[in-house]
């Protein structure tokens, strides 16, 4: 934590949780705001569906791979530089996909934004554990939980009205806006939190000697397994929704919404129970009930699917308990994660980002295609993701039990 916290912010906890939030819903919102776009793209550059498909493997690729670099270099030059350059890159790429006149271009610069947005979520973690002591990091990260809830929600109902009001490039002018303003807000109102005393040097050396040091650490891997692999067990209906909602529960594109709201009201209310949670009750334990929620609830969803027809009356609601799971256990995780080598927090995030986004990479790409035209198969490929996470967890537990036992 640096020593000077208390001066360098003065203003209330929310308002820099609410700045951090947003940087950290930059990732998501660059991915969900143009879905509702898909078919107008490919019907105006001549698109194949698979080359639509890599639009997205190629952003989420390129957030992967930046991924491994963002917190590094912030644990050298400072949080704050390399917040302002990624996002005025990322205001660039995304002028890069408004501009595109072909399938070739749109991928390129999709891959640009993808190695750019990671910066705000890689970053925006390593900043909360610089200010605040762990009670107060952890209610910090359940409000940015709460904050970052709100992006899957609202960027396709932007992007859908968007399209149809403009068409597809105007998504792209938009999230062109939106990094000229974040950028803006972060050059006035973000401050400088790695403490000059806590930096690393800057040279090959040292990050692959600090890569080494958290790669061959199996409690560092068994965390970002367990917060990062669980997230999918949701994520993969965000991506299937076209055929889950349009084709299986036969949804007109209008109510598409209520999935939507029902998945980011479960990731709210998790995260606020977390905040309320943190300083009374100890993180594995916290992170046992989040585990308990999400085993049972994927347990049932497989049965439901198993024995009965899905129907909009009923298989929402398991996504929607689901997320309530994850994000009551993921902002403890992530601190511990966060904690393991204090000094290195920026390079812990990256990494963590890294098996996060590659996993993303993977089920968007492979996991995906093969499961979503089963509501069977989406609830066991979501069951699986989540026993990875639990396996996880559960070895660390048995091996380090001291870890996560206090407050």
């Amino acid at each position: 934590m640096n020593p000077d916290a208390k001066q360098l912010w003065r203003a209330p906890r929310w308002a820099l949780a609410m700045l951090l939030a947003v940087l950290a819903m930059l990732g998501p919102f660059s991915i969900d705001t143009y879905i509702p776009a898909f078919a107008g793209i490919a019907q105006s550059l001549g698109a194949t569906p698979v080359q639509m498909q890599q639009t997205l493997s190629a952003y989420l690729f390129g957030f992967a791979f930046m991924s491994l670099f963002h917190g590094a270099i912030s644990d050298s030059v400072g949080r704050r530089p390399v917040v302002l350059w990624g996002l005025a890159a990322f205001a660039l790429a995304s002028l890069g996909c408004a501009l595109s006149q072909s399938i070739g271009q749109l991928i390129f610069f999709r891959a640009l934004q993808g190695l750019t947005t990671g910066a705000g979520i890689v970053v925006s973690r390593a900043v909360v554990r610089d200010m605040f002591a762990p009670a107060q990091a952890q209610k910090v990260m359940s409000q940015i939980t709460i904050y970052f809830g709100v992006a899957p929600a609202v960027a396709p109902m932007m992007g859908g009205l968007l399209f149809a009001s403009l068409g597809w490039h105007s998504v792209f002018w938009f999230l062109t806006l939106v990094g000229v303003v974040l950028w803006a807000a972060n050059y006035r109102l973000l401050p400088e939190t790695l403490h000059l005393s806590q930096r690393q040097p800057l040279n090959v050396r040292n990050l692959l000697q600090g890569y080494w040091q958290l790669g061959l650490d199996p409690r560092f891997l068994l965390l970002a397994l367990a917060s990062g692999i669980p997230f999918n067990g949701m994520f993969l209906y965000v991506l299937s929704a076209p055929a889950f909602l349009g084709e299986h529960l036969a949804l007109a594109p209008t109510q598409f919404f209520w999935f939507f709201v029902l998945t980011i009201s479960g990731i709210m209310g998790g995260a606020w129970v977390s905040g309320r949670m943190a300083g009374r009750l100890a993180p594995k334990q916290q992170i046992k009930y989040g585990f308990a929620i999400m085993l049972a609830i994927a347990l049932l969803n497989v049965l439901a699917n198993a024995l009965f027809k899905a129907h909009v009356s009923w298989a929402l609601f398991p996504v929607m308990i689901f997320s309530f799971g994850w994000a009551l256990m993921v902002p403890v995780v992530t601190l511990l994660v966060l904690d393991l080598h204090p000094e290195r927090r920026g390079m812990a995030s990256s990494l963590q980002a890294f098996v996060g986004a590659s996993t993303n990479g993977v089920v968007a790409g492979v996991i995906v295609p093969l499961v979503m035209h089963s509501t069977l198969w989406l609830a066991a490929a979501s069951l699986a993701m989540m026993l990875v996470g639990l396996l996880a967890w559960l070895w660390l537990h048995r091996r380090w039990p001291e870890i996560g036992r206090h407050a």
